[in-house]
């Protein structure tokens, strides 16, 4: 399977009754110096120029923490994605990845890749909010799985 490598572009301030929509946008590897970028785990990105782009609807309180996080606000107590994040490296693990990985019934799945102590990588079932919420907190890639971007083009909602 091929993971296309994205990047929460932007929340879109469009209320759905208790449901925010975020976009995921392509993006590559790009050269030192050029701008626009973003950057996860120390590599610099830039959108791909026409490159694909979709929504995803999540939660308000999903929505709120991946905004706190992108805006750097800290909070005086733990959110449940701070809580996940302190069990995975107080176990010795180390959040590697978020992968979307399947998109049915219009609603989307993701993975967490997580490295245990001993190296061996698990993956962890997660809803897409979830993850990508601990994504952005953590600063690990976004990945989205290819058939996913292609039925994500096709579904209507």
């Amino acid at each position: 399977m091929t993971a296309i490598r994205m990047e929460l572009a932007r929340i879109l301030i469009r209320e759905l009754n208790d449901y925010q929509i975020i976009e995921l946008r392509e993006v590559a590897p790009i050269e030192d110096g050029d701008n626009g970028s973003s950057e996860a785990g120390g590599q610099k990105f830039s959108q791909v120029e026409g490159g694909r782009s979709f929504p995803i609807v999540i939660g308000l309180p999903e929505a709120q923490a991946i905004e706190r996080r992108l805006k750097g606000i800290q909070i005086k107590r733990p959110q449940t994605h701070d809580l996940l994040m302190s069990v995975i490296t107080s176990l010795g693990g180390e959040l590697e990845s978020i992968t979307i990985n399947d998109l049915s019934e219009h609603t989307f799945f993701a993975l967490l890749s997580v490295r245990k102590k001993d190296g061996e990588v698990v993956t962890i079932d997660s809803r897409p909010s979830d993850a990508i919420a601990l994504g952005i907190a953590n600063n690990v890639p976004v990945f989205v799985e290819e058939h996913v971007l292609e039925a994500a083009q096709n579904d209507e909602p």
